[in-house]
């Protein structure tokens, strides 16, 4: 799908979802991140998003039945917002995983979008993996030298967070400055409008997307 597209439904599946009386439409967005995880081939989230709606489902509709107390009402309701905020992940995973940031920017471009929100979606997209590739590489090191895990946290909690969050924020800034560096060669700040080696274009795969996200929202309003 064109980009745009996945944009799209994105923006819609949260605006829909995450709205008061959106309760009624987080299955069809559950259905829509499951097929849209099967058009990609992940297997693995085709199963575990249904799964794990249903159990978080299950904590926020069933469990106040079975014990009417107030802390199982608090974690119902903490559950029925987690139930939006997974039905919306599973959209927003496919953009993320079918999505690179070139790809991104130049679907942005195409659709008039200021340039503050096109540099900021595209640096996000940069940014964000690779600070979770250093959080694992800060994590490793700490298990070499015997300060990480679960009992050293539990043991000496502020020292096991200082000796996690002083070596990220390091690699962050460099990380940060890296990518300003790259971008400053893009030619992301000039006043020019770049040139898309690969322009985004509309086609069958668009039209079939919309066709579905129109048969998911009619099937709703029925039911």
């Amino acid at each position: 799908m064109d980009p745009r597209t996945k944009a799209i439904l994105v923006l819609a599946s949260s605006l829909v979802v995450m709205a008061p009386g959106g309760t009624p439409f987080i299955p069809a967005a559950i259905v829509l991140g499951v097929l849209l995880a099967l058009s990609e081939g992940a297997w693995a989230r085709a199963v575990l998003l249904p799964l794990t709606s249903a159990a978080v489902a299950a904590a926020a509709y069933l469990l106040p039945m079975a014990l009417p107390y107030p802390v199982i009402g608090f974690v119902a309701a903490f559950a029925a917002y987690l139930l939006r905020f997974a039905a919306v992940g599973g959209v927003a995973l496919h953009l993320l995983r079918t999505t690179t940031p070139t790809e991104l920017t130049a679907a942005l471009r195409a659709a008039r979008i200021p340039r503050a929100i096109t540099t900021s979606a595209a640096v996000m997209l940069r940014f964000l993996p690779t600070i979770a590739t250093e959080a694992r590489a800060v994590r490793d090191a700490m298990r070499l030298r015997g300060v990480g895990g679960w009992a050293g946290m539990l043991r000496h909690p502020v020292l096991s967070i200082e000796r996690f969050t002083v070596p990220l924020i390091a690699s962050s800034l460099r990380v940060a400055e890296d990518l300003s560096a790259a971008a400053l060669l893009r030619g992301l700040g000039s006043a020019t409008r770049p040139t898309a080696m690969h322009p985004p274009r509309l086609g069958v795969a668009d039209l079939a997307a919309v066709g579905l996200v129109a048969a998911l929202v009619t099937a709703t309003v029925l039911w």
